[in-house]
């Protein structure tokens, strides 16, 4: 599951940093994520990002494989 953070930034500060980003074909959303990436990996311990990306891996919901030997019927 996902979370939404704010921040509060003047007006102005933000809208020279669109501007800039914009000139680099990015985006502050994009930048974000990345810094939040670099963030968790530097701040949280290798094994509890394993422990989190593990139990990530088991919630997905498992897609069912149709069952191999079923009977077929007769022609």
């Amino acid at each position: 599951m996902k979370k939404t953070i704010s921040i509060q930034i003047s007006e102005e500060k933000l809208s020279a940093i669109e501007m800039y980003l914009e000139q680099k074909n990015t985006t502050l959303a994009a930048e974000l994520d990345k810094y939040v990436e670099q963030l968790y990996g530097k701040v949280v311990p290798q094994v509890v990002r394993d422990y989190i990306e593990k139990m990530a891996r088991q919630q997905k919901p498992r897609q069912r494989r149709p069952a191999q030997g079923v009977n077929k019927l007769e022609q």
